[in-house]
């Protein structure tokens, strides 16, 4: 699996942990999160479930729009933008 890369933000270390398969580890790093990033990430991440209600929830709060893109040019975008 690779080590953890250091000085990640949580919402960059969720990202990491959902590139590797482990959703539920990727959202129990954002889950109680209010700052805009993990905001974002979160919202991803419900989209990636397919709980599209609660994702569009998420962007909301983020103050983003769900993308219409695919999910792993989302991940993308989210990682270009937050890194």
């Amino acid at each position: 699996m690779g080590e953890i890369p250091s000085g990640l933000s949580p919402a960059l270390l969720a990202l990491w942990h959902d590139a590797r398969g482990d959703w539920q580890k990727a959202h129990d790093l954002v889950d109680h999160l209010t700052d805009p990033v993990s905001l974002h990430v979160h919202a991803y991440l419900h989209r990636k479930e397919g709980d599209i209600w609660n994702a569009d929830y998420w962007y909301a709060r983020a103050k983003r729009a769900r993308p219409a893109h695919s999910l792993d040019e989302e991940w993308e975008s989210l990682i270009d933008e937050y890194l």
